[in-house]
């Protein structure tokens, strides 16, 4: 590993590259290493810590495949001082490869027929382009028993050669590489060949973009409709551009040779180099705009874990429906089924009255706190028939993003919980579970069908869960788990443990009640200490034994605050719960090898606010009243709206209609926006105006732009 490169590629310095690559070799888990060994480090966050394992790996396949080519080189007695050298010194994989390529063993070309009839020499000669006569040179190499019927036969041979060698050149590759990176053009036309609808690809018809300014959703865009058949799709340079860097490389001179010598350069340029530049060009393309892709996937879905739970309230849950009903469920603070029915209240049903009067009993019965409504099918319908009711206990009525839930009710997960009850039961309790605690229900839903990503069909499927997955993980963990009550799909997301020993824990926790204290973790089978050092810290016991183990702090520094509490002469209870004793700590007093300033500064902030989650507080949000569906919207309204999904061109906003509309980037601020992110963030709460409204394609255009609410003169409040 070459640290002083990777620090130099994040501007970070080399120790803290070092220390978080020998910890993260170690076995250690980013959010650990972020949170508990900042000493080490030098206070990395997890985004820095991941792109250093991102890195070392990138940088690590560099050197197996540079070891390789080495090997091989050296095996076929090819490998010069000066061609190591070069090896050695490639700093990226194109660069490797461009090395290696001339030696590669590659299917039969017109290059390779040459040789096989003897024309490299004349080859040779012609490129050193002296003064010669070409047509009497290839005379001499007129051999029929060879196949060089013809001195013609012979120069179209040697030129093949020349053709091949100039278009294998690592320094013409380089640089018609970079011209094509940053003076190329993206162009897209449609398929001649094309059998089915394309018009979802009308707008690529004819299109061109300069590759360098292309954003990530149009790549994913043109490359999903060349896959799909309906589009051609080239990544062009200036032909006269690169032409001229191949002359100046390869042409000396204006004789009879040189003239051979440039016409095998256009040849290998058009036959060879510009394709292998171009599908270079299009794969890097295709690389940029999927990392893109999968980052504003992993954005969007940080942002809608970390959304603010409600906490432990009773809650009934509505799952609604049209023909088939409205499932009800009411679930206990602690999430667990209490009660389900099912109810009618929309016509052409005749069971209002019925409906009413259930969800009233349900309601005083169990003494629901809130109401929880997916927003699918019925959803707007149904909200406003609940907030007609007149009950006792007045509970709030919240719409709950249901995205997935369908996933979670026929999962082994949901199953496993509930497995007396059908799917349309599951799908209500996921959805009241969601309004209690976002983070703890949906880690038990693949995020892929959560509803969140873009594109999110056509990016690497490895690379695209192994981000979601550490995204998790890390929202996990900064809001730390409640060790007594959290699920096996929880527990499974901290830190050193993972799906077997989560499921260990679940069955020692049945088996022997409620764990009583941290260290107790060690009782479950096959939890050693390698594990508890990365587990302990993210899980709580609340009612414990232990004060301490109700918070943050990790076991390995019970003994700094037991100190903290000896040298003040109170107990650590009353540490915890007096501010003013805990202002009275001089950190540095403390100060040891295993713990510095930035560890005992989270101590002391974990002991103002024991347990601290980083989640904002719970807010209660309505639609507007009146627009239930897609025909209710005019041009100009002003409505409240809720992000449901980020992307590279915009943000889709739900506005109660059961049909996301698009603000489009440029309709997101009373500014450039280069980046939506910039902006705004899932389940965002948001004001927004009608632009239009397309009901035969079911499309809707928002502006989050003030001067949006004004231009139309239709505006209303």
């Amino acid at each position: 590993m070459e640290a002083s490169r990777i620090a130099a590629d994040l501007g970070l310095g080399a120790g803290q590259v070092r220390a978080a690559a020998k910890l993260l070799e170690e076995g250690k888990t980013i959010p650990f290493i972020a949170r508990y060994r900042k000493e080490a480090t030098g206070g990395l966050d997890e985004v820095a810590i991941s792109s250093i394992r991102d890195l070392v790996e990138r940088y690590g396949e560099l050197d197996r495949r540079r070891s390789s080519i080495l090997n091989t080189l050296r095996e076929r007695g090819v490998l010069t001082p000066s061609l190591e050298e070069r090896i050695m010194a490639a700093e990226t994989l194109s660069v490797l490869e461009d090395l290696y390529l001339p030696f590669r063993p590659k299917r039969r070309t017109r290059a390779s027929v040459a040789r096989e009839r003897g024309l490299l020499p004349l080859a040779d000669l012609i490129f050193e382009q002296g003064r010669i006569d070409p047509p009497a040179e290839a005379a001499r190499f007129v051999d029929t028993d060879k196949g060089v019927a013809s001195a013609e036969e012979a120069l179209a041979g040697a030129r093949d050669i020349i053709a091949e060698k100039a278009s294998e050149d690592p320094q013409a590759r380089s640089e018609v590489r970079r011209l094509i990176s940053e003076e190329g053009v993206l162009r897209s036309r449609s398929s001649p060949t094309a059998d089915g609808d394309g018009s979802k690809y009308r707008d690529y018809a004819d299109w061109s973009e300069p590759l360098s300014r292309a954003p990530s959703h149009r790549v994913m865009a043109v490359l999903r409709g060349k896959k799909e058949g309906f589009l051609t799709l080239h990544a062009e340079p200036p032909a006269a551009d690169a032409l001229a860097i191949l002359d100046r490389l390869f042409l000396r001179g204006k004789g009879p040779a040189s003239e051979e010598v440039r016409l095998a350069l256009q040849d290998g340029y058009k036959r060879l180099l510009a394709p292998a530049m171009e599908r270079e060009a299009l794969s890097s393309a295709r690389q940029k705009a999927e990392e893109r892709a999968i980052g504003v996937f992993a954005e969007n879905l940080r942002h809608l874990l970390l959304e603010p739970p409600l906490g432990e309230r009773t809650v009934l849950a509505v799952d609604p429906g049209f023909r088939t009903g409205c499932k009800v469920v009411v679930l206990d603070p602690l999430g667990s089924l209490a009660a389900k029915e099912v109810i009618y209240p929309h016509p052409p049903q005749k069971m209002v009255r019925e409906a009413k009067d259930m969800i009233v009993s349900l309601c005083e019965e169990f003494g629901v706190e809130f109401i929880a409504v997916g927003n699918g099918t019925a959803g707007r319908q149904t909200e406003e028939f609940l907030r007609r009711l007149k009950i006792t206990c007045d509970p709030p009525v919240v719409m709950v993003d249901e995205a997935g839930a369908s996933v979670y009710s026929a999962s082994k997960c949901a199953r496993d919980e509930f497995p007396e009850e059908d799917a349309t039961v599951r799908g209500a309790v996921s959805i009241g579970r969601r309004l209690q605690d976002p983070l703890a229900e949906l880690v038990k839903i693949d995020p892929r069908s959560i509803g969140i990503g873009q594109y999110q069909h056509d990016v690497d499927e490895k690379a695209l869960k192994r981000k979601l997955d550490e995204v998790v993980e890390i929202c996990v963990n900064a809001v730390g788990v409640d060790l007594n009550t959290a699920s096996r799909e929880l527990l499974a997301r901290v830190s050193g443990l993972g799906p077997r020993l989560a499921g260990s824990i679940v069955l020692y926790r049945e088996k022997s009640g409620p764990f009583r204290t941290r260290e107790e973790l060690i009782k479950v089978p096959g939890l050693g200490p390698r594990a508890f050092e990365q587990a302990a810290g993210f899980l709580r016991i609340r009612g414990g034994d232990s004060p301490l183990d109700a918070s943050a702090v990790h076991p390995e520094s019970y003994r700094i605050v037991e100190a903290m509490a000896r040298d003040l002469g109170v107990s650590i209870e009353e540490l915890m719960e007096e501010p003013s004793l805990q202002e009275r700590i001089d950190p540095e007093r403390y100060v040891s090898e295993t713990a510095g300033l930035p560890t005992l500064r989270e101590i002391l902030a974990e002991l103002a606010k024991p347990g601290r989650d980083p989640r904002r507080e719970f807010e209660i949000y309505s639609f507007a009243p009146g627009v239930a569906k897609i025909e209710d919207l005019r041009p100009g309204m002003n409505l409240p709206g809720v992000v449901t999904n980020v992307a590279g061109f915009g943000a889709f906003v739900d506005v109660g209609v059961h049909q996301d509309g698009l603000v489009h980037i440029s309709e997101l601020a009373d500014r450039f926006v280069r980046d939506p992110a910039e902006v705004v963030r899932v389940h965002q709460k948001v004001k927004v105006t009608v632009l239009a409204v397309d009901l035969e394609r079911k499309r809707i255009s928002l502006s989050m732009r003030k001067r949006a609410e004004v231009e139309d003169g239709e505006a209303r409040p």
